[in-house]
């Protein structure tokens, strides 16, 4: 993605789970660095979703995104897939690590991260 964030970016090879150190709250000098792969983003393209679904087939996680227009109650209108992510399980695997990871930065960066949009909106 080509969006700047003040969190460290997790790339494709580093997306395994931390280390043992790491998930019990050890010193960042006392971990082991695994070597980085390089990843060039020059080209990649970004947008937007808050809409996601997720499928499966035997081989393959299939991620459909795209933008709802409608987030309050049942959407009206159909809801246009823009991108399908197609990926492996072990890439699945990976890539939950990951988000599980960020999001849990995010959270004690920030604090709770309320799902349920009838409970962060407020109504009058």
């Amino acid at each position: 993605m080509a969006s700047k964030s003040a969190e460290k970016p997790v790339e494709e090879g580093a997306m395994d789970m931390p280390l043992e150190s790491e998930a019990k709250g050890a010193a960042p000098a006392m971990q082991m660095q695994q070597p980085q792969p390089k990843v060039d983003d020059s080209k990649a393209s970004a947008r937007y979703a808050n809409f996601c679904r997720v499928t499966g087939t035997p081989e393959e996680v299939i991620i459909d995104t795209a933008l709802n227009s409608q987030p309050m109650g049942v959407p009206v209108e159909p809801i246009h897939i823009d991108q399908r992510l197609v990926i492996n399980y072990f890439t699945a695997k990976r890539l939950l690590g990951a988000l599980h990871l960020t999001v849990q930065r995010h959270e004690q960066a920030f604090g709770v991260l309320e799902t349920d949009i009838n409970k962060r909106v407020k109504r009058v």
